[in-house]
């Protein structure tokens, strides 16, 4: 499915791509929630393409909690890497992964 730039894809399973990025914003999702999370596995992501990629990825914490993080990656022009642009706790695995 060709994406729009500036609009959303559809929804995906996470790949090993997509847990590789999720594992590198463990760290900083734990500073934004204050506190620490024994599973952190991604399930399902968008992407939007801006100057770069933004990745929306849906991530089970543990029990029935989720949470979704918003990681932009940067074009490798403006030195590529990735940051964590924002994050929603308290999501369900039902919850649809939106723009935020």
């Amino acid at each position: 499915m060709p994406m729009i730039c500036g609009g959303t894809s559809g929804a995906q399973d996470a790949d090993e791509k997509i847990q590789t990025i999720c594992e590198s914003m463990k760290p900083h999702a734990e500073q934004k929630a204050g506190k620490a999370y024994e599973v952190f596995i991604a399930k399902s992501y968008k992407t939007q393409l801006v100057s770069g990629t933004n990745y929306f990825i849906k991530v089970h914490v543990g029990g029935e909690e989720y949470i979704h993080l918003r990681v932009y990656e940067k074009l490798p022009c403006h030195g590529g890497g990735l940051e964590l642009s924002s994050m929603q706790q308290t999501k369900t695995h039902q919850d649809p992964i939106e723009y935020f």
